[in-house]
């Protein structure tokens, strides 16, 4: 027991000496080079897997889920009754269709005239703005591993407890940052809290002052238990008495919305994670190489590595800035910055976990790239990148295109603060990187997505990408 207590410390020493000790590897940062017609050299497994233990890559976790919250959950993430006035649901820029992203660089919120649209297919409302950030993907969230949320990590959890935009007007009850992150986006105007001037009907959400969050929540609250069929799945959920259902607040609707993502998003079975699992066979020749790659000469591990494939930190990588940005006065997005507390923190995002990324664009914090090879390429030369950005190659909206920060005082900020280094890779390396990536994706993804989607939700209204009415 000793023995095994000591192998197992985490810290890069350690296990460092455990390799060697167990299994005399070397400890490779190189790619094995294999020439054309020549077999693999039996080693390249050994050294692959020396290099995901010292990054501490284990099969993604599935925590398990109360079935009765996964359905209310399920429920509330396709309801557009929980958009002040109707016309937009979680799933409207997550939606299973579109790898649960909405396949926009940056989002259209409320106000849209083609509401219960998707993706290209929606339209800006007048006299709306753009989401400021690209609508993330939001596959495996429910892993221990998590520690924040959002592009900025506005939402995170230390050792003192949740940290949130809400500070101590955060209601009790909420155990993780996924269920943290549930409680903001029905609190956006953009977003989905809407304006007092869009719905036909009236929207008691939007006219509530915009920093009384209880107020909001509790609207919302009383909505949902407006309406019969809520009320018993609630009950159910937290096994209660129909009649109680009043006591709780709009926290257990975020709760179960996480328990579904948790349930129904955990994609353990990537050919990565069977390989993970000790399956050699998993992964093939190609996308060992890129993997070898990925945690040694590319360096793209530095950021992106543990179970999640994020060291959830945050990093300049010189992102061209466009759409309206988070500050009012430059129309530039700060990043981290934003967040109080964080004065180093300009013009970096969190590292994305990269699970499915292959169906998961458009990429970067504000999908600035369509195209995946694009936006590995950017990292090898990110200020050459910034500076040779052609949007009409990778934004699809031409009003987006047009709102491209040209200024050389602005991409000479960006470059100043890089957080990244230039590396060197042939174009076979790239696609050998490209190979790994594809090896995140879980087999037959799209197929058991369309599987999540409800016949209905108990509000009555249709669900987003089903009916698309101008």
């Amino acid at each position: 027991m000793k023995l095994f207590s000591f192998l197992n410390g985490r810290s890069a020493l350690l296990r460092s000496m455990q390799v060697l000790l167990l299994s005399g590897v070397a400890l490779a940062t190189r790619p094995v080079e294999i020439r054309a017609g020549e077999k693999p050299k039996k080693n390249l497994d050994d050294q692959l897997r020396t290099l995901l233990f010292l990054h501490d890559v284990d099969p993604i976790d599935n925590p398990p889920q109360d079935i009765n919250r996964v359905l209310l959950g399920r429920a509330l993430f396709f309801d557009r009754i929980l958009s002040g006035n109707m016309d937009t649901s979680c799933a409207t820029c997550h939606h299973p269709l579109l790898a649960m992203g909405d396949a926009l660089s940056l989002g259209v919120g409320t106000g849209t005239p083609t509401v219960g649209a998707i993706g290209l297919m929606r339209e800006k409302g007048v006299g709306r703005e753009f989401i400021p950030r690209n609508a993330p993907e939001i596959f495996n969230r429910g892993s221990v591993h998590w520690r924040s949320q959002f592009w900025d990590s506005r939402v995170e959890k230390d050792k003192t407890g949740l940290l949130t935009p809400a500070g101590m007007k955060l209601p009790d009850g909420l155990d993780t940052v996924l269920e943290a992150q549930a409680m903001f986006p029905v609190t956006s105007r953009d977003e989905m809290r809407g304006s007092l001037a869009d719905g036909e009907n009236g929207n008691e959400i939007a006219a509530i002052r915009d920093n009384d969050l209880p107020a909001i929540w509790d609207a919302l609250m009383n909505r949902l238990l407006s309406i019969p069929e809520y009320r018993e799945m609630f009950a159910d959920a937290y096994e209660i008495e129909p009649e109680n259902v009043d006591d709780l607040g709009f926290q257990h609707a975020a709760k179960a919305i996480a328990a579904w993502e948790a349930a129904a998003l955990t994609f353990d079975d990537s050919p990565f994670d069977e390989y993970l699992r000790g399956n050699n066979d998993a992964l093939s020749l190609k996308a060992k190489q890129g993997a070898m790659l990925f945690y040694g000469k590319a360096g793209c591990a530095n950021c992106h590595d543990g179970t999640l494939l994020t060291n959830q930190e945050h990093y300049n990588l010189a992102i061209p800035q466009f759409g309206p940005g988070k500050d009012a006065v430059t129309g530039l997005d700060f990043g981290r910055y934003g967040v109080p507390g964080n004065p180093d923190g300009l013009f970096r995002f969190r590292t994305p976990p990269l699970r499915n990324v292959t169906e998961t664009g458009p990429w970067m914090h504000n999908g600035a790239y369509n195209n995946l090879q694009d936006a590995v390429e950017h990292h090898l030369d990110a200020a050459k990148a910034l500076r040779e950005y052609n949007p009409k190659h990778q934004i699809t909206d031409r009003e987006l295109r047009a709102t491209v920060v040209n200024d050389p005082a602005v991409l000479n900020e960006l470059v100043d603060r890089l957080d990244i280094d230039k590396v060197k890779l042939s174009g076979g390396e790239v696609h050998d990187l490209l190979s790994f990536l594809g090896s995140l994706t879980a087999p037959n993804l799209k197929n058991r997505l369309v599987l999540t989607i409800p016949a209905t939700v108990p509000s009555g209204l249709d669900i987003d990408g089903t009916i698309a009415t101008p």
